[in-house]
């Protein structure tokens, strides 16, 4: 099965390129070359989707599934559309597990749940490319395939606020400083190991039964926020310092935090598979947070470089804390 990822060699993508390889999918990564990530046996095309001139060698392929990992808005998809129709047997999209509807009017989220989300403008755009994508299969029998994952995590640290390309939240749980838990710290979410991921996206690969269905993939582990920053404290050895603060009021003294918490993360949300279950039996998620946490904590310690510690970040930390705490005790 020859298979193109455009990207592949991300925080979630790079699992599933080890993956496909080690199935035997014959693997091709179009990237633009800045992102270095050694994965034996996959063949780089370098080019850069978003200019044509740098397509020639990409555009000889036909392919039997592409999956296009960095789409972001409409004019992505229409691009691939051009490029693609005709050339693949199967284009899988990545969506988001944000576009489900917020706030939820029933707790568990299946493929079912309405996809609507004015609060984040990420998640609209990658509405709008699903809606794309349905017209297209229904208009021009364009062979889709669409995938939402949710916060998805391998070499970056997956929370809320301070964290994920960042290193600054573990750097201050380290320090003994203060972090922010958003609202009481008891709504529920959930994790996934890009391990894990991966088992469920190349089990769709080249899978006809897959056309035109949409599908979340994450783990069956449900946590609070609380249980996931102790998890982080633990597995640091250190004592967690957690102020507790409503998203609102977050928002208040950091606008550009509603779009993350009150758009996606403040929200309870409690997955069911039982969809990619059945299309790909194989799939199960196995790595629970306290062992996937310690492998990414793992992979930073051999990897100092990745461990990001940005002032602007723990300067808006330490604005809302301190604005919190002069308006609570004042």
């Amino acid at each position: 099965m020859k298979v193109l990822f455009i990207g592949g060699t991300g925080n979630i993508s790079s699992a599933s390129s080890r993956l496909a390889v080690s199935k035997g999918v014959d693997l091709y990564h179009l990237n633009r070359g800045i992102t270095y990530v050694e994965i034996p046996n996959v063949t780089t095309l370098k080019g850069d989707i978003n200019n044509d001139e740098t397509l020639i060698e990409l555009k000889k392929h036909n392919w039997d599934v592409v999956v296009n990992w960095i789409a972001f808005t409409p004019e992505d998809i229409e691009r691939d559309i051009n490029i693609f129709k005709g050339k693949t047997r199967q284009y899988i999209f990545i969506s988001s597990a944000s576009c489900y509807q917020k706030p939820l009017s029933y707790p568990i989220v299946t493929e079912s749940t309405p996809l609507l989300n004015n609060l984040s403008v990420y998640s609209n755009n990658k509405i709008k490319c699903e809606e794309r994508l349905q017209k297209a299969y229904k208009e021009a029998d364009f062979p889709i395939t669409i995938v939402r994952p949710s916060l998805t995590y391998d070499t970056v640290i997956p929370i809320a606020i301070g964290g994920f390309k960042e290193f600054t939240t573990a750097d201050r749980i380290l320090k003994g400083k203060e972090i922010i838990i958003h609202g009481d710290g008891t709504s529920l979410w959930t994790v996934t190991h890009s391990d894990d991921f991966a088992k469920g996206l190349v089990g769709l690969l080249g899978l006809k039964q897959a056309i035109s269905h949409a599908f979340h993939i994450t783990s069956d582990e449900v946590l609070s926020w609380n249980m996931i920053y102790k998890i982080l404290a633990d597995s640091l050895n250190c004592e967690l310092n957690a102020v507790h603060i409503a998203s609102d009021f977050i928002g208040k003294v950091e606008p550009k935090l509603i779009e993350k918490l009150q758009g996606d993360k403040a929200e309870s949300v409690i997955f069911d598979n039982t969809k990619i279950k059945a299309f790909v039996p194989e799939f199960n998620a196995t790595i629970p947070f306290s062992v996937g946490i310690k492998k990414t904590l793992n992979w930073l310690d051999r990897n100092p470089d990745k461990k990001v510690i940005n002032p602007e970040t723990n300067a808006i930390i330490d604005k809302i804390i301190n604005t919190y705490k002069s308006i609570k005790y004042n």
